[in-house]
């Protein structure tokens, strides 16, 4: 037997007996693989979780909106006069509360005053000459025609006085409402026309509250609904009450206009600030509520866990509204059930728990 015929037989040897370690090894280890499954079903059968419950009670819950709002003014216009003049006298100061019908400035009349002192003369000589005319016809003196001329002459004399008063009512700028006048735009002594604005007029009391909602709200939200509203500078939240709704919703943006209004008897609030409102659409007094980490959704069925007899028995739920911590429960709970609130990822059917907590 020569070398090269001698190491190859010892080559078929080593893998001959490396076949043959790897065989029986293989066996010893598909063993070990066929039993660790069973022994981990059986520690998931005997395992205990502990958790934290709550005993359902009667509970308040409220749905409502956090917006932002604009503070506006319940009626607010640009004081002009409606005719063109030379401005006599300007009767307000800037920034001062003003009656409504209280003179505010006034513009040249003289002309108009000139020509209503004619026209009264001339008042006076028409009313005696109806007074004479209906002497004489009651004396049958005159006809019936002359003396309705005269009643004629005196009608549209009177006509024409009220004329001059009307022409003479634009040259005097006065307040349509009470309210706050603000900076004034012109001098006495300058020339305005119909389109100069004097200055702005605003009735800061009551406010309007402006402010827009998701449309989900748009059936739900009443005339006459409370609402909250905070500013920036004032502590303490505001009070208002919701007294007009938009006719629709806003297509392009998905929104429900809403106006409210405060009071602001003490004219602490301006309009034009912005605020924060809290608007409670919803409010229950004596609903079924749960923590919303409590409730397991699977497949779109909501359901939550009681716990029985040391076991968590699963029951499916109806929601109902909502807030940032808990869920009005329409369906699936009473009053008395325990609830599980905590570990509800490692819940199964007939899990053994065991309470740390019960709220």
């Amino acid at each position: 037997m020569n070398k090269k015929t001698k190491w190859g037989i010892i080559a078929l040897i080593g893998i001959g007996l490396a076949g043959l370690g790897i065989h029986t090894f293989i066996p010893h280890e598909n063993k070990d693989l066929k039993e660790t499954p069973a022994k981990s079903s059986r520690s998931n059968r005997n395992r205990t979780l502990n958790v934290i419950a709550e005993v359902i009670k009667e509970s308040s819950i409220s749905d409502g909106s956090n917006t932002t709002a604009l503070l506006l003014p319940d009626e607010e216009v640009d004081l002009s006069f409606e005719t063109s003049g030379k401005i006599t006298s300007i009767n307000f100061e800037e920034g001062t509360h003003v009656k409504k019908g209280e003179l505010l400035a006034k513009v040249n009349d003289a002309q108009l005053q000139a020509q209503l002192r004619k026209l009264e003369v001339q008042l006076k000589l028409a009313e005696d000459r109806v007074y004479r005319q209906n002497a004489l016809l009651e004396r049958e003196a005159v006809s019936k025609e002359a003396y309705e001329q005269v009643q004629t002459d005196l009608a549209m004399l009177k006509a024409e006085i009220d004329m001059v008063k009307a022409n003479i009512a634009y040259t005097e700028l006065r307040a349509p409402f009470d309210g706050i006048i603000g900076l004034r735009q012109v001098s006495e002594g300058a020339y305005v026309t119909p389109s100069t604005i004097v200055a702005t007029l605003t009735k800061i009391s009551p406010l309007k509250i402006e402010f827009a909602v998701a449309e989900r709200y748009a059936g739900i939200l009443k005339k006459g609904a409370n609402l909250t509203f905070k500013v920036d500078g004032h502590i303490k939240p505001f009070a208002a009450k919701v007294y007009a709704m938009e006719s629709h919703v806003d297509p392009e943006n998905h929104s429900f206009a809403i106006r409210a209004l405060y009071p602001n008897s003490d004219g602490k609030l301006m309009p034009g600030r912005f605020a924060s409102v809290e608007l409670k659409t919803q409010e229950f007094d004596d609903a079924i509520t749960i923590p919303s980490q409590a409730i397991v959704p699977e497949m779109g069925i909501d359901k939550v866990y009681l716990y029985k007899s040391g076991k968590a028995q699963p029951v499916t739920i109806t929601k109902g509204i909502r807030n940032d911590a808990r869920v009005q429960v329409l369906e699936g709970l009473q009053l008395g059930d325990t609830i599980i609130t905590s570990g509800t990822l490692q819940l199964r059917t007939g899990l053994s728990v065991t309470l740390d907590e019960v709220n």
